[in-house]
């Protein structure tokens, strides 16, 4: 799950406006699924309609629910979108390609976390 803050607070999974596909948004993590590279409460600052490589970090709409907006690890490009999935395969609740198949809507790509400036050695 994530959170965005743009000119107003709103959950990200709310639709974009028209005319915003190429302003960035900043998203709060939530959850486990992306251990250890970004854990909950990390800020994120991502680029909408960046072009997207294997093993970006990236914010995409989840399959079946389109107001729901996830961050997974693009692992390929198929004829029916990108494959998805989570770095942390065992975090409860998780979910990714392996659960909903290929995504077609990358919403953007994660650029920085730029929020904790430092995170703590647990």
């Amino acid at each position: 799950m994530l959170n965005q803050l743009g000119p107003q607070p709103t959950l990200l999974g709310s639709r974009t406006p028209a005319g915003r596909g190429s302003q960035p948004m900043r998203v709060r993590v939530e959850g486990d699924s992306m251990r250890p590279a970004l854990v909950p409460g990390d800020w994120l600052l991502v680029r909408r309609g960046a072009i997207v490589h294997p093993g970006d970090l990236v914010v995409a709409r989840l399959p079946g629910d389109p107001d729901q907006l996830i961050v997974k690890r693009a692992q390929w490009r198929g004829a029916d979108g990108w494959w998805l999935e989570s770095d942390n395969q065992r975090a409860s609740g998780r979910r990714d390609s392996w659960d909903f198949g290929p995504v077609e809507e990358i919403v953007g790509r994660v650029v920085l976390r730029y929020w904790p400036l430092l995170r703590r050695a647990r």
